[in-house]
């Protein structure tokens, strides 16, 4: 009788390889996150990417298949919709953010202080060492493992979390390259502080909306796009408040 009791009450196996693919993923992504921010200038430019990459075909080895990960080519053409409709709608907000005295100020980002550094960062490095690979990582790969265990609810806080988790790092220097930033929650050791919530809790809702695409959709190229032209369009954005401030 004891025997049958927890036969009943223990998971799958094929469960609890899902719970291991997980954690699994986890970690990789912990660990990219550390490598990419606190080591070298070249970790900085590929671990992501190449972490991306490797997660990706470990998961197609583990069972998951195209779908699971947002990269059926039966979804493109919705996912093709999605992607013009968000990046039209976000150029709309950025071109009047940048325009409006009141948030004007926020576009001021020192790295993006130059039209053709902004223009590279647009086109090239936000799209390759952002945008794409963080896709694939957190609405392909951590989707469809948390969406095996979980479900639909278990992939929207989880992973939202983790992907507003995953920009602490990135964070640490904010409000002292943001001049709008550091004039509205102030600098030192308080305001970055303060700034890394403000950036986890933002981009832990950016995530939500981001994997609302990824399912309404059912393709990677939604999120894709979204997440290209809220850092692009800010980037070109930036350098030409900047410039017209300051030139």
């Amino acid at each position: 009788m004891l025997q049958q009791d927890l036969e009943e009450t223990a998971p799958p196996r094929h469960k609890l390889h899902a719970y291991i693919d997980v954690v699994v993923v986890v970690a990789v992504l912990a660990g990219t996150n550390l490598i990419a921010h606190f080591t070298t200038v070249w970790a900085s430019i590929f671990t992501v990417p190449l972490a991306a990459v490797i997660l990706l075909a470990l998961v197609r080895r583990r069972g998951l298949g195209w779908s699971e990960l947002g990269l059926s080519p039966r979804h493109w053409r919705r996912g093709s919709l999605y992607a013009l409709g968000a990046v039209g709608l976000v150029l709309a907000v950025v071109a009047i953010g940048a325009a409006l005295p009141i948030t004007r100020p926020f576009f001021l980002a020192d790295r993006y202080a130059t039209i053709s550094g902004a223009l590279i960062a647009s086109m090239i490095v936000i799209p390759l060492q952002t945008a794409i690979p963080e896709e694939l990582a957190f609405r392909g790969v951590l989707h469809g493992t948390l969406d095996r265990v979980y479900g639909v609810r278990g992939v929207f806080a989880t992973g939202s979390l983790l992907f507003g988790m995953w920009h602490i790092a990135s964070s640490l220097g904010l409000t002292s390259s943001n001049h709008g930033l550091t004039g509205f929650i102030g600098g030192g050791p308080a305001g970055q502080i303060i700034g890394i919530l403000l950036a986890v809790i933002a981009t832990a809702a950016a995530g939500m909306v981001f994997t609302w695409l990824r399912r309404r959709s059912g393709s990677l190229l939604a999120p894709i796009a979204l997440h290209w032209s809220l850092n692009g369009a800010g980037a070109l954005a930036a350098a030409i408040v900047w410039q017209t401030t300051f030139a």
